[in-house]
């Protein structure tokens, strides 16, 4: 099992993450056997594949399955949850010529939802220190 004590640290992707994204759907739209709506609904359909080899690898990594043991490793799940997220990205990038906006967007939805408004941490952070320092009546 993962170290649960590691530290996270939250890095922004690599520069050219959206140029690599462009370039395998460019390499994919280029080789794929299926064209339309087929081709639009197999796209997606890969995306479930992907999240059923994650699924492989953790229970492979917990040797849930008697027969075959321990035959995977948290490496392996590591590299199949990276898959997830190529594949959404190009996924993303099959429906739209514009995924970092929409991805972005939808982001900061997320993060708003979740975090609270920008700032809404460090805002809640001055209010407990001003709090604090406030003789109480």
């Amino acid at each position: 099992m993962p170290d649960q004590n590691t530290q996270q640290t939250t890095t922004a992707p690599p520069a050219d993450l959206w140029a690599d994204i462009d370039a395998l759907w460019d390499w994919l739209d280029a080789h794929r056997a299926h064209g339309g709506r087929e081709g639009l609904l197999l796209r997606m359909l890969k995306l479930t594949e992907e999240v059923g080899e994650v699924a492989q690898a953790v229970i492979g990594a917990t040797g849930q399955n008697p027969r075959k043991g321990t035959s995977h490793t948290w490496d392996d799940v590591q590299s199949e949850l990276c898959d997830v997220v190529i594949t959404a990205l190009v996924a993303l990038r099959t429906l739209t010529p514009e995924p970092r906006e929409v991805f972005e967007r939808h982001l900061a939805k997320v993060r708003e939802r979740s975090l609270g408004a920008p700032g809404a941490a460090e805002r809640t952070e001055e209010a407990e220190r001003t709090e604090e320092a406030e003789p109480t009546p």
